[in-house]
């Protein structure tokens, strides 16, 4: 028995990645986000990665806003201009300031705006990040555009994020959209890294006093509440926009103001985050049932007693119409293949509005089995059926409530 994913899901389904991409090289995938608009994100973003550089680590930045892009001018980069491929048709980055980084902006320049439905987007998003000819790189910041749409949702199922960093600004209204943004990342196993509070206390260059424009401390009230990290605070300070505007960010221009100082504290906070998690996930996977080539590991050296109960460590054939699944908690569950097909819930196994079904049990062969399994990022899977069906997303947290449910599967010893 299984379930499928959220209605985003079905939109989208496996069609918009057959499997998480690997991106070889790059130690860790970070999102930054805030689900709103104007808190800062890009600008936090880029001085982030500027900071990560200071302290050594070869960093990437990708402009993932594809509609909207504004990190080549806050790099002070040309735009409007051909991006350089290499002999194998790959982007190369462009190295700036000591960053390699890629953006659509590049390319259309400040007055021709990219007019383009969902598909593309998700398209070219996988393009600026799949398709460039990075280095090694120790970190890959991607830039995100506000909301939880998608290029949040493509980047979820195509690659296999690290982590998300959450900017938000003090005020109430942009941290009830913050957690929104927190909340989505959390639905599809990405971890959160921490929370960002941007445009805090401003502190008057003549006098010295301290005014909080937009509030105080509501970033560092909700990490307490939502049980995340808090990364730190970024004052409000001109300079931060002047610098920015003319192309040389903050923590290069003025490395030791009070805001660049917070973005390397911040840097420092964030690197400790990533050491201090170790992610039990999956590497992406594309899995021929029938031979077996590609087949995910079964990690029990990744199983620990408070492991999450939802990221899948292991995968396994039991037999020819038995697929199990390895728990980081150290439960295995059995599912049987027949069961996960007639429990797709796809819109076109489910009706959308009202979740009746329209798949017809006995339109479903006995002998129906899968033909590919795919990681579909950290959350989930897909499969292509040998009946032709290859749009439903088997999520993690779905499969193991209803594995609890039938009570199959058993503990396993470490």
């Amino acid at each position: 028995m299984a379930t499928t994913g959220t209605k985003q899901d079905h939109d989208h389904g496996p069609k918009a990645s057959a499997h998480a991409e690997s991106l070889p090289g790059i130690r860790y995938l970070i999102a930054v986000g805030s689900g709103k608009g104007g808190v800062g994100k890009s600008t936090v973003a880029v001085n982030l990665a500027l900071a990560l550089k200071h302290f050594g680590g070869n960093i990437g930045l990708v402009d993932a806003d594809v509609l909207g892009p504004s990190i080549p001018g806050m790099l002070g980069l040309p735009t409007g201009e051909q991006l350089r491929m290499t002999s194998d048709n790959k982007i190369q980055p462009i190295e700036c300031h000591g960053l390699q980084a890629v953006s659509m902006g590049l390319v259309t320049g400040d007055d021709s705006p990219a007019i383009l439905r969902g598909p593309m987007v998700s398209k070219y998003l996988r393009m600026l990040i799949a398709n460039v000819q990075w280095s090694t790189l120790d970190y890959l910041i991607l830039d995100l555009p506000p909301g939880t749409g998608d290029t949040q949702l493509t980047l979820a199922q195509s690659f296999p994020l690290s982590g998300a960093v959450i900017v938000t600004t003090p005020q109430d209204v942009s941290l009830r959209i913050a957690r929104r943004g927190l909340r989505m990342f959390e639905t599809v196993n990405v971890p959160i890294l921490g929370i960002i509070e941007n445009m805090s206390t401003f502190t008057c260059p003549h006098c010295g006093k301290g005014t909080d424009v937009f509030s105080h401390g509501g970033g560092e009230r909700m990490s307490r509440e939502l049980g995340v990290p808090f990364l730190g605070a970024i004052p409000l300070d001109a300079e931060i926009v002047t610098s920015g505007d003319a192309g040389r960010p903050i923590v290069l221009e003025k490395p030791n103001s009070v805001a660049a100082k917070a973005y390397l504290a911040i840097a420092t906070e964030l690197t400790g985050q990533l050491l201090g998690h170790s992610s039990a996930a999956l590497r992406p996977f594309a899995w021929n049932w029938e031979t077996g080539d590609g087949e995910p590991l079964w990690v029990k050296a990744a199983v620990r007693p408070q492991g999450s109960p939802t990221t899948a460590v292991g995968f396994r054939r039991r037999d020819e119409r038995t697929i199990s699944i390895l728990w980081e908690d150290g439960h295995r569950q059995d599912f049987d293949v027949r069961d996960l097909r007639l429990a797709c819930h796809c819109a076109l196994c489910v009706e959308e509005m009202s979740g009746q079904p329209l798949l017809d049990p006995k339109t479903v062969r006995p002998d129906v089995a899968p033909r590919t399994v795919s990681s579909v990022g950290n959350y989930a899977f897909s499969v292509n059926w040998s009946d032709g069906h290859s749009t439903g997303i088997y999520a993690y947290t779905a499969l193991r409530e209803l594995g609890e449910q039938s009570a199959t599967g058993d503990v396993v010893d470490v």
